[in-house]
């Protein structure tokens, strides 16, 4: 296997070195022109050493295949990477996309999948957010869960039973409890929020805009218009972060808030999901298994309380590449998801919670993707609706302007405002 770790500067300096050619590359390798190289376009730089090491393992029982993997440096745009790779000439065999709204941008180019064993295997559901046309145009990464992760052991020590959190104004009382006791318990803050990430601030939306869509991928892909019918409650929560937050919550960064906050104790909340965990492994050895857990939010006091779970990426092969890459591509993907070699390292190694059927309950070991898992068998579990807002929408409208509010540059109705007229401008172009 080929790797390289490039920055997102690095992906848009290839645009001025190779020019806008689409034309493709040799399907050989360079090295060997008896293998059919696949490029892989890589966004999961948390799991990016699990990627090279499952690659590895593939190559040896498929001497056949070369992958050359890309993986795009942590904290950049991902779409606009892509956008960018695909214009410099360098398309890739094998990349990822971001539910319905990815799908659509990217619809010209996709093979469909529909036919693939991958397909037939997926959990019911998990495609909608990449189906379009009757075309299956990606197949589910992972399963992913996000929301309120906590510390678990800072709330028993501040006496706390996170069991007896049930409503909103339970979580309140539990943000005042620590912050009273902070310095006892060796808090910098409460939570550690980082809204100087805007991806953190789209998808903490998936919170408040599911409901108003009715859970569904494909009425929130379509609507025209965002009323905010939760916005109440989004800014309790938000003002929440904002108060009790380490640092400024516009401006900490996700090494601030993951690594030097959350991983060390100092912080009891961030809002993450299941991709931090091998993160937080390679910190503290004990953190996922012992301190990791999850609270719900209550966006709607007539329901239980939900996380966000479902597919966040979806892998999807390159149509404008030869036949035999995008056969080898497929191979790959089936390889990892059905092979025993690669089931066991995507459960034990990436900590993904598989969406294929072929994987049973009892094979998911870490205990945050056990209570994620439960959440979904539940029903206590919301899309990841942000992905089908406008092209762009979740970090260039939303996180920016979750940085504005929280810096006081805006009040919550100018926030509001600008939200429902940028979404009805781009949903009328």
């Amino acid at each position: 296997m080929k790797k390289k770790m490039i920055s997102f500067a690095a992906v848009l300096g290839l645009m001025t070195l190779v020019g806008c050619s689409s034309t493709d590359s040799s399907s050989k390798s360079d090295g060997d022109t008896d293998k059919v190289k696949v490029e892989v376009f890589n966004i999961k730089t948390e799991t990016a050493e699990q990627m090279e090491e499952l690659v590895e393992k593939f190559e040896t029982a498929h001497p056949e295949i070369d992958i050359n993997m890309t993986t795009v440096g942590g904290g950049t745009d991902a779409d606009a990477a892509l956008q960018a790779k695909f214009s410099s000439g360098d398309e890739p065999a094998l990349f990822m996309i971001g539910g319905l709204a990815g799908a659509q941008t990217w619809e010209h180019t996709l093979y469909d999948l529909g036919e693939t064993e991958l397909a037939n295997l997926a959990i019911e559901g998990t495609l909608e957010g990449a189906t379009l046309n009757e075309k299956v145009l990606g197949v589910p990464m992972n399963i992913e869960g996000y929301g309120w992760l906590i510390n678990k052991v800072i709330f028993e020590e501040a006496g706390i039973d996170t069991t007896k959190i049930t409503s909103f104004e339970d979580f309140k009382k539990a943000i005042e409890t620590l912050d009273a006791k902070k310095d006892e318990l060796g808090l910098k803050g409460v939570f550690a929020y980082s809204g100087g990430e805007t991806w953190v601030s789209g998808q903490y939306s998936s919170n408040f805009i599911a409901p108003e869509f009715n859970n569904s991928l494909k009425e929130t892909s379509e609507a025209k218009k965002l009323e905010l019918t939760y916005s109440d409650r989004w800014q309790a929560y938000t003002d929440l972060a904002i108060k009790y937050n380490a640092t400024p919550l516009e401006s900490m960064d996700y090494s601030t808030s993951v690594e030097e906050l959350f991983a060390s104790g100092k912080a009891a909340i961030i809002h993450q999901g299941n991709w931090i965990v091998p993160t937080l492994n390679s910190l503290d050895e004990t953190f996922a298994k012992d301190k990791l857990d999850i609270l719900p939010m209550f966006v709607d006091e007539k329901e239980e309380g939900n996380i966000v779970a479902g597919p966040a990426w979806y892998w999807c092969v390159n149509d404008n590449k030869d036949q035999e890459v995008i056969d080898a591509s497929i191979e790959f993907l089936k390889w990892m998801y059905t092979d025993d070699e690669g089931m066991q390292m995507i459960v034990n190694d990436f900590g993904f919670i598989p969406p294929y059927t072929n994987f049973e309950s009892k094979d998911i070991s870490d205990p945050l993707s056990s209570t994620i898992y439960q959440y979904l068998n539940d029903g206590n579990a919301v899309p990841w609706v942000h992905n089908s807002y406008p092209d762009g929408y979740p970090l260039n409208v939303v996180g920016v302007e979750i940085q504005s509010y929280a810096g006081k540059q805006t009040n919550w109705e100018e926030f509001k405002e600008i939200l429902s007229t940028k979404w009805a401008e781009e949903r009328t172009e």
